[in-house]
């Protein structure tokens, strides 16, 4: 299987996630699932279907995060330099609208708009890869074209 690029910060924090999920929710459904077998009749016990529909969500989520970090190839963007690549942060203006963003190019398990943070595998990261700054891109999104010019590329 390929491996799956991520930043230490996304690395730590599915690591930290996965640990929470073992040693605090995963302990807390089963103690749920057996105070509501308790209450008897199984088939019209609300709480118990609730709790057992939890601990599958539980157990697919602590499943997939062991399958990513087995598979994560954590890559330290403070060892990185020059054009826009994994892990890099990039200032951009939007040529239409003057409108700064900054956004860091990160692994899909770790990306989060609201943050910054951006799937590389989006269409702005993959337009920016291997750009200068002083660029300009021309980037295809689901709201129509836009046109970005990197005012700065950072690693840290």
């Amino acid at each position: 299987m390929d491996k799956i690029p991520m930043t230490r910060a996304g690395f730590t924090a599915l690591e930290a996630e996965l640990k929470i999920l073992k040693s605090q929710e995963r302990p807390a459904i089963i103690q749920a699932i057996a105070e509501a077998r308790e209450l008897g009749d199984l088939k019209e016990n609300a709480e118990y279907h609730s709790a057992r529909e939890k601990q599958g969500f539980i157990e697919g989520r602590i499943k997939e995060l062991e399958g990513v970090i087995s598979l994560a190839e954590v890559i330290d963007p403070t060892t990185l330099s020059g054009a826009v690549k994994f892990g890099a942060t990039v200032k951009l203006v939007d040529e239409d609208t003057d409108e700064e963003k900054t956004w860091q190019i990160v692994g899909e398990h770790e990306a989060n708009v609201e943050k910054g943070l951006l799937n590389i595998k989006s269409p702005i990261a993959r337009a920016l890869i291997g750009k200068e700054e002083g660029d300009s891109v021309e980037v295809r999104t689901p709201g129509g074209e836009k046109s970005y010019e990197i005012l700065e590329i950072e690693y840290k």
